[in-house]
Order: C-alpha cells, then structure tokens, then sequence
C-alpha cells in the first residue's frame, strides 16, 4: 500500500484521538457546567460529535487494518488488479480511456485514477489484454475493451530499470529494427 496513504488515514486518527480525548471532554464539561442537560443543545451537540468522532476513529482503524493486510504477492501479473494501468475503448464514446486502479482514498476520476471498488473499477479487476467489462452505470451500460494492461509488477520492474536502462533497450531495439530493415 503506497505510503502517503498510511500516513494520510494516521493523520487523521490521531486528530480524531486528539478531539476525542482533549477537545471534547472539555466541550462537554463547559455544557454541564451551564445547568439543565435536558434543553442543552451545547451539550447534545458535544455528545452528538462524540459519538461521530468515535465511529468515524473506529472506520480509520478499520480501514487503516485491511490495508496494511494488502500483499503485493497477491496481485496477479497477468491481470488487471489494484495499481494497473489500464488503457481501454469504450464503445459508447467511440475513445481511448487511461485508467489506473488505485485504493478508494487515492481516487479522482477527472486525473484517471479510478477505485478498484468503483463500477469501473469492479468491471476491470481481473480483465486480460482483448478481454471485454460490460459496466453498469446509472448512465446505463458501457463496453470497455482492454486495449493496454500495464501491472504494478510492471511498472514496479520498469523503475528498478530505470530510465537510462530503458533509454538503451529502446535504442538497441531501434539499431536492431534498422539493421533487420537493411
């Protein structure tokens, strides 16, 4: 799981903590401190964003778990799985669409980046290179077809290259495409 993920949901946790244990016990006891609790908005106000403050910590955990649980060993090759890129036509707009399949905290359709729990994202996961993902989507339903599969393995390979080492490969592929030519 990419890191700025984990420090970004501990970020907030501990904010959350912080209110939970500082800020709101303090609210609380100033709305006490004003007498009758039964017409007391400050105090139901107090207790309302405590019990929030408390699920909301409690889905941060949560979620904070199952994604340290991600194994990148787990992630086929082959297939289109969280971290691809994938480039598809849809049919119904007659265009080539780039989209990388990210966590649900990563996503933002407008730069391509798409959830892997999304409709498109679901529709993907598991597609192969010519393989076709019928979505659904309030719209209706859309035909997308995997034209380019590019894998987290993938890239992960190309940036332990590098990009002199992948500068070089392209050249000795082009003098070798020259020289076949001739």
């Amino acid at each position: 799981m990419p890191d700025h993920i984990k420090k970004k949901l501990q970020e907030e946790i501990e904010i959350m903590e912080h209110e939970l244990a500082h800020e709101l016990p303090a609210e609380i006891k100033k709305a006490v401190a004003l007498g009758d609790l039964s017409e007391n908005a400050e105090y139901h106000m107090a207790k309302q964003r405590q019990t929030f403050v408390n699920a909301r910590l409690g889905q941060l955990k949560k979620r904070m778990a199952e994604l340290s649980l991600v194994n990148l060993a787990n992630i086929p090759r082959d297939k289109a799985g969280f971290g691809s890129t994938v480039v598809v036509y849809d049919s119904t707009k007659d265009e080539e669409i780039v989209y990388r399949l990210v966590t649900s905290e990563e996503s933002d359709v407008s730069k391509g980046l798409i959830s892997t729990t999304s409709p498109i994202g679901r529709g993907i996961v598991g597609k192969r290179v010519g393989d076709i993902a019928t979505i659904v989507t309030p719209n209706g339903k859309r035909d997308l077809e995997i034209l380019k599969l590019t894998t987290i393995h993938d890239e992960a390979a190309a940036a332990e290259e590098g990009p002199d080492d992948a500068s070089k490969d392209e050249a000795d592929a082009g003098e070798q495409a020259t020289a076949a030519a001739q």
